[in-house]
């Protein structure tokens, strides 16, 4: 979308319905020693530093299809990164033929292109326990649009392209828009579980629950791996090096560390 001689860009046929999805993922890992926990935050610093990060989100504005007008990005001292990308829709595709179906978004090797004033976000935070040797990775994204598109489009790349273990996302429409009648519309399409935008793989891979507020076109959904394999969350070391007893205290400490993020919530040791 071209700007207009004043620099500024013009709308016509505007959908004034915000729609935001925002989402925490997070990556946790045992590192045994000092040294591996230092180097399991340098290792995620640099996997997720802006770079990468502006990479990520410049594939998220094809898939919601959206011209890129401004990026700004920081990586941070001792370690983090931000990413916020300014958008526009381009005028390619008509509200005829956008697809707003419940069906899943591309995944990371499908992508395909289509936004109003808009914009898209990272943070990350890498972080560690003090004292009990669990290291956890953070990032928050938000991917906020006006118009006919919906941000659910980038489910499903989002949560390939960032490995995550557990998430935690909302959807919300606000505002309303009119039709050719002057009747306010709140919403512009079907949804009743942000789950409807992700694909089966997902599914079949994380237990769900969801919160939701119908009437407020609210939506919230949790998200954890089913079945998760300890020699994943092991930095510098192996199941294989472990004795029996430290396979289970380290298992221990990692799914309480795990359960107490996605239920939001610290929770008593098992053994008292």
């Amino acid at each position: 979308m071209a700007p207009t001689p004043n620099g500024k860009i013009k709308l016509q046929g505007f959908n004034n319905l915000t729609k935001s999805l925002s989402f925490c993922i997070y990556d946790v890992c045992y590192a045994n020693t000092p040294k591996q926990k230092e180097e399991y935050i340098e290792y995620i610093d640099e996997r997720y530093n802006a770079d990468r990060l502006t990479e990520i989100l410049s594939e998220v504005c094809e898939i919601i299809g959206a011209n890129i007008l401004n990026v700004a990005r920081q990586d941070y001292e001792p370690q983090g990164a931000s990413v916020t990308i300014l958008v526009s829709e381009e005028p390619i595709k008509d509200s005829d033929r956008v697809d707003k179906t419940e069906k899943p978004g591309p995944l990371p090797d499908a992508v395909v292109a289509h936004l109003d004033k808009s914009h898209i976000c990272v943070h990350t935070y890498p972080e560690s326990h003090p004292d009990d040797r669990i290291c956890t990775f953070r990032a928050d994204i938000e991917v906020s649009t006006c118009g006919v598109i919906s941000p659910l489009k980038a489910l499903n790349y989002l949560i390939h392209k960032l490995e995550s273990d557990i998430v935690t996302i909302d959807y919300r429409v606000r505002g309303f828009t009119r039709d050719v009648d002057g009747v306010k519309h709140y919403i512009d399409h079907k949804i009743n579980s942000i789950q409807n935008f992700m694909g089966q793989d997902i599914h079949d891979s994380y237990q769900m629950v969801d919160v939701n507020v119908y009437q407020e076109n609210i939506f919230h959904t949790k998200m954890m791996l089913d079945t998760p394999d300890l020699d994943q969350y092991l930095f510098g070391t192996s199941k294989k090096d472990l004795t029996e007893q430290e396979i289970d205290e380290i298992s221990e400490r990692l799914f309480k560390e795990m359960n107490e993020i996605f239920y939001g919530r610290n929770m008593p040791d098992m053994k008292n």
